[in-house]
């Protein structure tokens, strides 16, 4: 009998930004290969994606949580703790675009939010998920990052900043965790299909230039990057710690 490496029947996984885009995809794949998933976001849309999880099957529920709070993490977790006994795997996903501009014309309300949300905010779930895990025997948790994490953009200087961040963060935790049982990754995907970025592909001038820059001449869709954050999580990975994994179409190759 071959081992499924994607058999994640009794794990507990935690999700943030479920509620639409990669966040729901990834949640929806983890349910899928019977993982319990508890979504944290600020959105009540991730209530329409536990409901998907039910629909087919699924074991999954939502806990309102603002990924930039300290208080409402330890909540989301502990939630998590309650109803479940245990953490396996997380997804850090809830993240924030900054309105397009120069740095010099950025507004600091703008950049202190973006930073909240997309850096601190994976701070903070890094925090109260790993304590989870020492408790439990340890685990695995995804960071989303972005290839702005690896590149820049013009108009975009919070949000690189704080992808540039979550790299950052992600490889000190790898570091600090390494002999614990828990591993830590950062995905980075390219430009993929979803809420987020559907103002983007609906104007004609921007899709053609951000289609100058993806050899493959396509946005991904959120399913693409799902299967990777679950390879990450699975024993198949087991030795894969501290990487970021650039999901971008061969964008960065050149």
């Amino acid at each position: 009998m071959g081992h499924n490496f994607f058999d994640y029947s009794g794990k507990v996984v935690l999700v943030t930004g479920a509620s639409s885009g990669i966040g729901r995809a990834t949640a929806l794949a983890f349910a899928d290969q019977g993982a319990s998933v508890v979504i944290g976001d600020i959105d009540d849309g991730a209530a329409e994606t536990v409901e998907l999880i039910r629909q087919a099957g699924g074991v999954a529920s939502f806990v309102k949580t603002n990924v930039s709070e300290s208080e409402s993490v330890q909540n989301f977790v502990n939630m998590a703790i309650d109803r479940h006994g245990r953490v396996d795997a997380a997804f850090n996903n809830a993240g924030i675009l900054p309105p397009t501009a120069e740095l010099a014309q950025m507004s600091e309300a703008d950049f202190d939010r973006v930073i909240a949300v997309d850096l601190r905010g994976v701070f903070l779930c890094l925090k109260y998920q790993i304590r989870a895990m020492l408790q439990t025997g340890g685990g695995a948790i995804v960071n989303t990052t972005s290839v702005a994490g690896v590149i820049a953009d013009p108009g975009m200087s919070p949000y690189v900043a704080a992808k540039h961040g979550v790299i950052g963060l992600t490889r000190s935790a790898a570091l600090d965790y390494a002999t614990r049982g828990i591993r830590i990754n950062a995905l980075a995907p390219g430009l993929i299909r979803t809420p987020m970025t559907d103002h983007w592909l609906a104007d004609p001038e921007m899709t053609k230039a951000l289609m100058s820059n993806s050899p493959m001449g396509r946005a991904a869709e959120p399913e693409e990057m799902a299967g990777v954050v679950l390879f990450l999580c699975s024993a198949a990975a087991s030795f894969v710690n501290g990487a970021v994994y650039l999901a971008d179409g061969a964008m960065t190759a050149h």
